[in-house]
Order: structure tokens, then sequence, then C-alpha cells
């Protein structure tokens, strides 16, 4: 009967028991650009004919999309007024370091901002399935769940997977329990731009209901059921 029903030990989040993993906190580290990631641009300067020039493909650009500079596969973006700039592996700030020093070369009092427009996640498994955006920086493994609606009970918690690309290698596959309260703070906690998280279904899902009082139901209506039908072949001659 207790193995019919799923328990906060099965599906309970932020559990502190032994038995559970127990994961080191790690530092926040950066996202660091990729190759395809669409980058908006911003340039900042007192320079009255620069500014109206800017200032028009942005007021342009309110009306339907921003506009984006790609990084193409040499990892690279082309700006206005500048060579092409390498970029990919580097942190936003870093990069717009880069581009304001080019910048600076000929509009000196330049002020560059960068940010990723195309920042979102997605999730498939045995949950609300679909593509989400990102919409802070620190965005924890959480915040991702919650918005899909719900992890549901059934999907495998013991081995929630994070398919994680990068810009030098094979994408990285982090695989974790999120059960435990030790995730907080660890390399599994923040999730970032081009993440795919995987939940499986648990093996023998099928037999499981969600909680003792559907259980209960189940097995009272199984034995009206029985009782029915007992009394059905003994009243038949």
């Amino acid at each position: 009967m207790m193995s019919s029903c799923y328990t906060h030990r099965v599906v309970g989040l932020l559990q502190d028991r032994k038995g559970l993993p127990q994961y080191e906190k790690t530092e926040y580290e950066q996202y660091k650009i990729h190759e395809n990631d669409e980058i908006i641009y911003r340039l900042i300067t007192m320079d009255e004919t620069i500014s109206k020039v800017m200032m028009t493909g942005q007021a342009a650009s309110l009306s339907t999309n921003p506009i984006t500079y790609r990084v193409y596969p040499d990892g690279t973006i082309e700006l206005p007024f500048l060579e092409p700039i390498y970029v990919l592996g580097m942190t936003l700030d870093s990069a717009r370091l880069t581009v304001q020093e080019k910048m600076r070369e000929i509009i000196p009092d330049a002020e560059i901002k960068l940010s990723i427009y195309n920042k979102t996640f997605t999730v498939v498994g045995d949950i609300r399935s679909g593509v989400y955006p990102i919409y802070k920086e620190k965005l924890t493994i959480y915040q991702a769940l919650a918005m899909t609606g719900e992890l549901m009970n059934s999907g495998d918690h013991q081995h929630v997977r994070i398919i994680r690309p990068t810009y030098t290698t094979e994408p990285e596959v982090l695989e974790f329990d999120i059960r435990t309260n030790t995730i907080i703070e660890s390399k599994y906690y923040y999730v970032y731009p081009n993440d795919v998280i995987y939940v499986a279904r648990t093996k023998g899902s099928f037999y499981k209901v969600a909680s003792y009082s559907a259980f209960l139901g189940l097995v009272t209506s199984s034995l009206s059921l029985l009782v029915s039908v007992i009394n059905y072949t003994t009243l038949v001659p």
C-alpha cells in the first residue's frame, strides 16, 4: 500500500536527511557568449551627429523588434563603425569593455551597453515542456521549474538532468538529485541561456497514485465492485 503512493521522501524538495547527495557550494559563474547568440548593442555618446544616427536606428527598432547582432561561427560580431570583434567565450562585461575600447579609438567619450536578446531555456520530459525566457541573471532551478507550472510527482526527482552547451567542447550533461537542500548555491542551482532541463518519468509510475486519499478511493471502489459481483453471483441461480 505504501509503495503505491508518492511520499515526501520520494518527491519532496529541500529535504535535509541522510541518504541524499551532498553538493558543495560553488561561486556563480558569469555566462560566456556562445556562437549564434544575439547581442543587443547600444552606444552612448555626447557627439550629436553620432547620437542622431544611432537614435534613428533605435527609434525604428522600437516599433518592431530590437536590432540584434549575431555571433558568427568565427566568434566575431559586426557592430556599426567597427571592424569585426572577437567575443566568443567572453562574459558580457568583458565583451562590453572590449567593444568600448575599440569604439573609443574613434569616439573618445563612447559608453557601450551589451545584453543578450535570445535568453531562453528549454524543458522536456515528464513536465510541461516548452521554451521559457530567462528574465533575470541568476535564475534558479526552482524558479525555472516553477515557470513550467509543476514538477510532476511521476517525474524522476533523483535524476534530473541539465544539458548545457559550451562554447569550446561538446555539451555538458549535469545530473543531480533535486530533493536535497544542498543543491542551493551548488553548480546545479542556476539556469543559463540555452540550457535544456530534462525530467524523465520514473519506472513504475503508472501503478502509483498521487496521494493516500486517492489510493483509498481506488481500494474502496475496487471493494465495492467486488461485493457487487459477489452479490450478483449469489443471486443468479
